[in-house]
């Protein structure tokens, strides 16, 4: 490892850049709905939430200790773990090619292993927004780096890396649960793995990995199982009637996040890892396989998101390290051009296209003049309330000079403080959402003008304005308001 790192010193320059690049524009960029509901969880630390373990909430924290209660604040540790990820995906490849072919193949299949794990859209946009695959892709890494110490390095010690790992990735997103199949296949099914299952290495990993998973637990056993509930219950959801157009959507949504010449190497890693059969090679074949078995089998009968296979990049990017393609370098600097085009595009919208084709206004044009102006429309210190999570959190982070309400069910399970039953506030309601103000929640006591969220003069959105009175809930009645914290309140 040390003979290859000296010819390889310029691609480390070259991480460094593309990480501050990546820093720049996520400072840039307004935050997301997603995110600014993440950076309440940051506020309001807890073992789990309804959506998803705590992991992005720590890694939103962690930032805006170092960052500030800001945008970068909430996404520092999306650039930074994604650095980390990519050398420790580099170093696996160069342990796992050494022996195996020459030094100068060893050289170019590590670089080819993180060229392409960055060069695949999931990952480029993944460190410029703070999402829960963020912290997951992380542990990934960490988990294959583990496997690679233990099982071609001979650490036996690394398996405690590797049990972390994957305890983390757990409290990250409950998708680590399949790679973690595969691994157990793996160690049932093959010769090798069954020798490790006589020693305590592995299930030393277990036991550590489920202490790790500990605080998600207890947060779910007392709260009904919420989370569990929320996420397990899609397994549930079947429509074959859809199948084709489904198997469609994730195949289509494969060959996008990956982009399209990564998504080539990926296949022609699975294929040699098929065709080579070396032990480690089993291993990787099983962590992707048993995923991707499962994600088509959803697919027969539900909606696969896209986002969902991407827990399998990190492997699929250690795979081909060993696909000795000459055009490595062009699938994956062309992966990390798309993924800067839509940062540039996010952050300073050089095409004015409209929100039907482009993303970024969508979810991100216009915050921070949008709050602004709601609440130039708003008598001075009466509070706002939206319905919406997203709306809200993006309120309370780009007004923070007003009190911002939350009302929604998901609101029951935070620890926040809750206004008194009968508060006046201003309801901001998105003219996406169908109907009226729920009058369960609010009775309206006005009608405002619209607003809208633009930006560069493309409307984003409309919304509507109503001056509203929080009703008390009937008994039985599922919903929660809280208040909801802002910056500098």
């Amino acid at each position: 490892m040390r003979a290859a790192l000296a010819p390889c010193t310029y691609w480390w320059w070259g991480l460094a850049c593309l990480t501050l690049v990546r820093l720049v524009l996520a400072a840039s960029i307004p935050l997301s709905p997603d995110e600014a509901y993440y950076r309440i969880w940051a506020l309001a630390p807890a073992g789990g939430y309804l959506d998803h373990p705590p992991m992005v909430a720590v890694w939103a924290r962690v930032g805006m200790l170092l960052a500030g209660d800001t945008a970068l604040g909430v996404r520092l540790l999306g650039p930074v773990s994604t650095c980390l990820a990519t050398m420790l995906i580099v170093q696996s490849a160069w342990c796992w090619l050494h022996g195996q072919v020459a030094p100068e193949q060893v050289r170019a299949g590590g670089l080819r292993a993180g060229l392409l794990f960055n060069g695949t859209l999931s990952v480029g946009l993944g460190t410029l927004v703070m999402t829960p695959d963020t912290p997951l892709l992380f542990f990934m890494a960490l988990l294959l780096w583990g496997l690679v110490g233990a099982c071609i390095g001979g650490q036996r010690r690394m398996w405690l890396l590797a049990g972390l790992a994957t305890g983390l990735g757990f409290d990250s997103k409950y998708t680590m649960l399949l790679p973690l199949a595969g691994l157990g296949l793996w160690l049932l099914a093959t010769k090798e793995g069954r020798s490790w299952l006589r020693t305590p290495w592995p299930y030393c990993a277990a036991v550590l990995a489920l202490v790790c998973t500990v605080p998600v637990i207890w947060w779910n056993a007392e709260h009904a199982w919420a989370s569990f509930a929320k996420q397990g219950g899609r397994v549930g959801d079947w429509n074959p009637a859809h199948a084709l157009a489904f198997m469609g959507e994730l195949l289509g949504g494969q060959v996008g996040l990956a982009s399209p010449l990564v998504f080539i190497f990926f296949v022609g890693a699975v294929w040699l890892l098929w065709q080579r059969r070396s032990s480690f090679a089993t291993l990787l074949l099983c962590m992707v396989a048993l995923p991707a078995a499962v994600f088509a089998q959803h697919a027969l009968g539900a909606r696969v998101q896209a986002n969902w296979p991407v827990v399998l990049y990190p492997i699929l990017a250690l795979a081909a390290a060993q696909v000795a393609w000459p055009w490595w370098r062009s699938a994956g600097f062309v992966g990390i051009g798309l993924a800067g085009v839509v940062g540039v595009q996010a952050a300073f919208m050089p095409l004015r296209l409209s929100p039907h084709l482009d993303m970024t206004l969508r979810q991100m044009g216009g915050w921070p003049d949008f709050a602004r102006s709601v609440s130039a429309r708003v008598p001075e210190g009466a509070p706002l309330v939206a319905d919406e999570y997203g709306l809200a959190s993006e309120l309370a982070f780009y007004a923070p000079e007003r009190v911002v309400l939350g009302a929604e069910p998901r609101w029951r399970l935070f620890s926040l403080p809750h206004p008194a039953c009968g508060t006046l506030a201003y309801l901001v309601l998105s003219h996406k959402r169908a109907g009226p103000p729920d009058d369960h929640l609010f009775e309206v006591l006005e009608t405002l003008p619209e607003q809208a969220r633009t930006r560069g003069g493309i409307v984003a959105d409309t919304y509507a304005l109503f001056h509203v009175r929080l009703r008390c809930p009937a008994p039985g009645q599922v919903y929660g308001a809280a208040l909801l914290p802002g910056r500098g309140r």
